[in-house]
This record gives structure tokens, C-alpha cells and sequence, in this order.
């Protein structure tokens, strides 16, 4: 009955869902992220109601008004190392296509930022983190989550180096140990293509673009594509705006760069669903929070509405 209904509504209209990681077990720090057994269930869902679909050919399909009923697309952005190990081998049971957006400046050994913040407020052998002057009390997983998100906010928007050095700092006041790598590299985004998932580009230090001058814009737009094809021998053609939301993390400055640099496409995370008048610079995603069946499938539908 949800799939007859479906498919009378949603006729050329595209949504795409991102996705960062996908765990092989269940992270207090992370509760949104879902584990390989959530994510097996939603794949099969996918496949069973859905018309799964390449982002290339989704765009193609848009751009002629000629998009399937229920067309979806599945995304992730960062390039973390369990999209090839955890995410792929589920993607490839249920015949599911997907593109992988990568920040090419984490894939020689260092975390993304605020990975490695939130890795300090994880650290159950800690009471307490010395963040600048400040004396952070640690709790429960609720209230590690809680201030860890503050001082995620406080740092986000501040220049790329500055942020980085901040990090750093923190790592130097606490006494900290870095965790083990957790994005893919150079050799393993390679291997990824070679499964048949689409890469995309991500920038290379992940910054807010918006809030960078054009110049630097322009360097880690290119930089990210230029290392990324050579990465992986074939062109990359699709894009991800760090942040996503347009008019706070991209402008459009941001996206004539990224048109002017030969892209095909860029997706944001304002939430909602694409149609044939969207701009393929502007494709609109959103977060597939749910974590039974039925609540997952009837956002999915509400999503095309």
C-alpha cells in the first residue's frame, strides 16, 4: 500500500539521503550513526519500495523529466574508512549505487577535526578536559555529547588554521593520545572506485566555504578534484559543500567556483527533495535519523511530499 501510494505522488522527484559513517557497533558518541545491521535493513528497503538510483543517472533523468517513481539516491560525505569496509560490501548485496564525497586533506593519517574533539570528550577515563582557561566537567554519554556539541559549534566557524591549532592545543593541555586513522586513503578511495561507487570531492580541509576568501574557495574546490582524479585514474565530477546549508556555508561565489571548475553537480544538506527546476549545484539531501522500518520508510515518503 506504501509503495502504490508512492508511486501516484512521487514522479520526477529525486531525494537523496546522506550518510557519514555506517559503525560495526553501536557508538555513544555517535547516536545517529547507523550500525551495519540498521543499515542493512534500510538498504533492503531501499531496494524493495525505492528506485535506487546513480547520481549521474538521477541528474540525467532530471534534467529530462523523465525520473522513476520513488528515485533515490544514497550519499556519504568525509570519506571514512568503513564506507569501504562496512558500507560497501551492503550496498553491493542489495544492488544500490552510491556516491562518496571525500575531504582529500584526512586521508594521509590525520582525523577530521572534529572527530579528534570528539574523540577527547569519549575518553571515559577523563572527569574533566582544560579546553583554553576553561575546566570542563565530563558526565554521562548524554552530557559528553551535549558539551562536546557546544565546543564543536564554537570551533566551526573559525579560519581553517586556527581551528586546527585549537585542536592541537587541546590535545597538548589534556595530555591526549590521537585514535587510529578513521578515513580512507588514497589507496583505499581507489579501491572504493574500483567497486563501483562514485566519488565525489569535499574540498581538501573541510572549511566552511562561505566564510573563506574566494581565492581560497577556489584552491580547496580544485585541489580536492585534482587530487582525487589522480587518486583514482577517472574523472570526478560531483561535489559536497562542507556544512551544506546554503547562505551560512556556501554562497553563490561558492557555487560559480565549483560550476566554472567543471563539476556536474554539488548537493547541500538544506533538506528536501530535487526536482527538475533545482539547480544541480543546489540538490537538496537530508538525514535518515530512523531507526525501525516503518518510521524509516514513512519519512521517506513524507520526504517527496
Amino acid at each position: 500500500m506504501l509503495k502504490m501510494a508512492a508511486s501516484l505522488l512521487n514522479k520526477n522527484k529525486l531525494s537523496i539521503l546522506i550518510y557519514h559513517q555506517v559503525l560495526t557497533e553501536s557508538d555513544p558518541m555517535r547516536p545517529t550513526e547507523p550500525t551495519a545491521e540498521v543499515f542493512n535493513w534500510q538498504m533492503r528497503l531501499l531496494r524493495d519500495y525505492f528506485t535506487p538510483l546513480s547520481l549521474q543517472d538521477a541528474l540525467h533523468h532530471l534534467q529530462n523529466k523523465s525520473l522513476p517513481a520513488n528515485a533515490i539516491c544514497v550519499t556519504f560525505d568525509d570519506g571514512y574508512v568503513n564506507n569501504l569496509t562496512v558500507a560497501q560490501p551492503i550496498l553491493s548485496k542489495y544492488g544500490i549505487p552510491a556516491t562518496v564525497y571525500v575531504a582529500t586533506g584526512f586521508s594521509h593519517g590525520t582525523n577530521m577535526w572534529n572527530d579528534r574533539l570528539i574523540h577527547l570528550f569519549a575518553d571515559v577515563t577523563r572527569q574533566h578536559l582544560q579546553l583554553d582557561d576553561e575546566r570542563v566537567s565530563l558526565g554521562d554519554w548524554q552530557d559528553r555529547r551535549s558539551k562536546a556539541e557546544i565546543w564543536l559549534k564554537k570551533l566551526k566557524y573559525l579560519p581553517i588554521t586556527e581551528r586546527l591549532e585549537k585542536i592541537s592545543q587541546f590535545y597538548l593541555q589534556n595530555n591526549a593520545i590521537e585514535q587510529q586513522p578513521l578515513m580512507m586513503s588514497p589507496e583505499q578511495i581507489k579501491q572504493l572506485a574500483e567497486k563501483d561507487i562514485t566519488i565525489g570531492a569535499h574540498t581538501v580541509n573541510h572549511p566552511i566555504l562561505k566564510v573563506i576568501p574566494k581565492e581560497q574557495q577556489q584552491h580547496e574546490i580544485i585541489q580536492s578534484k585534482q587530487q582525487l582524479e589522480k587518486w583514482i585514474d577517472r574523472p570526478v565530477q560531483h561535489f559536497a559543500y562542507p556544512n551544506g546549508v546554503e547562505g551560512i556555508d556556501f554562497d553563490d561565489t561558492t557555487i560559480d567556483l565549483v560550476n566554472q571548475n567543471g563539476f556536474a553537480s554539488a548537493v547541500a544538506t538544506d533538506w528536501g527533495i530535487s526536482t527538475a527546476d533545482t539547480s544541480h549545484y543546489k540538490l537538496k539531501r537530508f538525514t535518515p535519523w530512523d531507526k525501525t522500518p516503518l518510521r524509516f520508510h514513512l519519512r521517506l515518503v513524507r520526504s517527496y511530499l
